[in-house]
C-alpha cells in the first residue's frame, strides 16, 4: 500500500504539487490521471523517493523512504518516465545489473531474470545488445528491472507513451496482470482511454491539486456525467485536455 498525505512541492517560485493526498491500495490500479505538467510526474518522484517533499510524506507499507530509503525500495518497483536502459548490456544483462543493486545473487538472480525474459516475451532479443532495440523492447527491459526483485508495490509513469498498438495493448494486459497478483499498481497517465480501461481507482490531478479521487462510477456520479471523458473534462476544465 502507497499512501500520500498533504505534498507539497515547490521549484522556485512555481508550485508543482500542492496538498496532494491519496491512497493506493493492495490489488488495485491507482491512475493518477492529468494534462501535461499538471505535477503527476512529480508526485512520483517524492513517492519513490527522488524528490523530498517541501511538506507532508509518504509511506511505502508503512515505511517512509525519506526515512528509511533501502527498506522502501525493497518493496518499490519503479519505471520511471526516463526508460534509459544501458545501450552496451544486453536486455538479460540490464535485468541482472538491477537485480543485483537489489541484492540478489547466483541462482536466485539467475531464475528471476530468466522468469521475466520469458513473461516479458523477451526471449529473442535477451542476448543482444539494448543498443537499437524498437520503443517496445526498450519498455520490456524497463519494466523488467522494475519487477527483478518481485516488489510488493510498482510505480509507472506514463508506461505506454511512444508505444505501437500492440505493445501498448501487451503493456495494458501485463499491468492487470500486476493487480491480479495482489500488487499495489500505481500509473500515471495523461490518456483517459488507458485510465479508464484499466484504473479500478482514479485520482484526477490539475494545476498540481487534486480535483477528485474515487472509482469510474463514482467520478461519473460526482459531475452527474454519462461518460468518463464527460466527466474529466468537468473535474479539470476544458482550457486543460487529454488525450481520448
Amino acid at each position: 500500500m502507497i499512501e500520500a498525505q498533504q505534498l507539497r512541492k515547490t521549484f522556485g517560485d512555481v508550485v508543482a504539487v500542492d496538498d496532494v493526498s491519496f491512497q493506493a491500495g493492495d490489488g488495485l490500479i491507482t491512475g493518477l490521471l492529468g494534462p501535461n505538467g499538471a505535477g503527476k510526474t512529480t508526485c512520483l518522484r517524492m513517492i519513490y523517493g527522488l524528490l523530498e517533499p517541501g511538506r507532508g510524506s509518504v509511506t511505502i507499507d508503512g515505511i517512509d523512504p525519506h526515512r528509511d530509503p533501502r527498506s522502501a525500495r525493497a518493496r518499490l518497483g519503479v519505471m520511471p518516465d526516463s526508460k534509459g536502459i544501458y545501450p552496451r548490456l544486453t536486455a538479460r544483462e540490464n535485468i541482472a545489473y538491477y537485480g543485483k543493486i537489489h541484492g540478489l545473487r547466483g541462482d536466485a538472480l539467475n531464475a528471476r531474470v530468466e522468469t521475466l525474459v520469458h513473461e516479458l516475451g523477451l526471449n529473442r532479443v535477451a542476448d543482444r545488445r539494448a543498443e537499437g532495440f524498437s520503443q517496445g523492447e526498450r519498455m520490456k527491459v524497463a519494466i523488467a528491472r522494475a519487477l527483478v526483485h518481485d516488489p510488493s508495490n510498482v510505480l509507472l509513469d506514463e508506461p505506454t507513451n511512444g508505444l505501437d498498438i500492440m505493445s501498448t495493448r501487451a503493456m495494458r494486459e501485463l499491468i492487470a496482470s500486476l493487480r491480479d497478483q495482489g500488487r499495489c499498481v500505481v500509473f500515471s497517465s495523461h490518456v483517459m482511454q488507458e485510465v479508464s480501461a484499466l484504473c479500478d481507482r482514479i485520482v484526477v490531478i490539475s494545476r498540481g491539486r487534486v480535483a477528485a479521487a474515487g472509482t469510474p462510477d463514482e467520478l461519473r456520479q460526482t459531475t452527474g456525467k454519462d461518460s468518463l471523458e464527460d466527466a474529466f473534462v468537468a473535474l479539470i476544465g476544458s482550457e486543460e485536455g487529454l488525450e481520448g
